[in-house]
């Protein structure tokens, strides 16, 4: 793969090498987020799925290799240039990371409140509209503690789209969901896809998630510590004869009694 950035892409990822100290925890990385794609890092146990979004995030330096965001080189960018891209993005974080002692508006309004010149009106109503395109419309005076743990999860995206992103960061959405509520993030996360043109990279190893909603994707494994391969999950499935049943094996870590689970 070229070290430049492909054309029109929304994020290229050229030769990436992620580490800690003298530790290798991946090489070799190399990928394309085009603009409107469900980007899927998936991977076992200990791969650094969630080290290699850190790095996407900005919050890591690589230790070798190039990140564009729309052909900018990212870690060749001054802190402010850096900071100017990053604005472009927001993070669904997998607790939600929701403030407990602020309401649900409060929470979604405090990056309005951070970075815009918005008046107080003005943030409140941007937050109710966020929190209704997340499915929380007349929720802005509750309280996290008080709505459950998949409303908290549409909560923290509304919050991630408060300065409407084109690149939105999900690590693990659906952990810790019924399936039910699992699905219906899926559901959101595909009408915000279609209706707003939001980018999305999301870490997960649930595989009816991967397989519902994955435009494109790559896995890391662990033992060779690169991308194992790369492409959209139903195509790599039909194309190799594999049983969906074993990616959801690889994904998990090899930990059968996990399979039932999600399925």
């Amino acid at each position: 793969m070229s070290t430049a950035p492909a054309p029109q892409s929304k994020i290229s990822i050229r030769g990436l090498q992620v580490g800690y100290g003298d530790y290798v925890l991946m090489h070799d990385v190399s990928f394309d987020v085009s603009p409107g794609d469900i980007f899927f890092i998936t991977g076992g146990s200990g791969c650094g799925k969630s080290t290699l979004l850190r790095v996407l995030m900005g919050l890591k330096a690589p230790q070798k290799g190039q990140i564009y965001y729309s052909g900018e080189d990212f870690w060749q960018n001054s802190q402010e240039g850096r900071r100017h891209i990053m604005r472009q993005t927001g993070v669904l974080f997998q607790a939600g990371a929701l403030w407990s002692s602020m309401t649900l508006a409060e929470n979604v309004g405090l990056p309005l409140q951070q970075y815009t010149t918005l008046s107080a009106e003005d943030i409140r109503r941007q937050a109710s509209l966020k929190l209704a395109l997340a499915g929380l419309a007349g929720f802005e005076d509750y309280y996290p503690s008080e709505i459950s743990g998949g409303m908290r999860k549409r909560a923290g995206l509304a919050r991630a789209l408060a300065l409407d992103p084109q690149i939105l960061f999900l690590d693990e959405p659906s952990a810790g969901l019924d399936p039910v509520s699992s699905r219906l993030l899926d559901d959101l996360i595909l009408e915000l896809r279609d209706t707003l043109g939001t980018t999305f990279v999301i870490v997960s190893h649930e595989l009816a998630s991967i397989f519902a909603i994955a435009s494109n994707s790559i896995f890391l494994d662990a033992q060779s510590r690169t991308v194992k391969a790369r492409g959209n999950p139903r195509d790599l499935v039909r194309d190799s004869g594999t049983d969906p049943s074993a990616l959801l094996f690889l994904t998990r870590g090899g930990h059968n009694e996990d399979k039932d689970t999600v399925l």
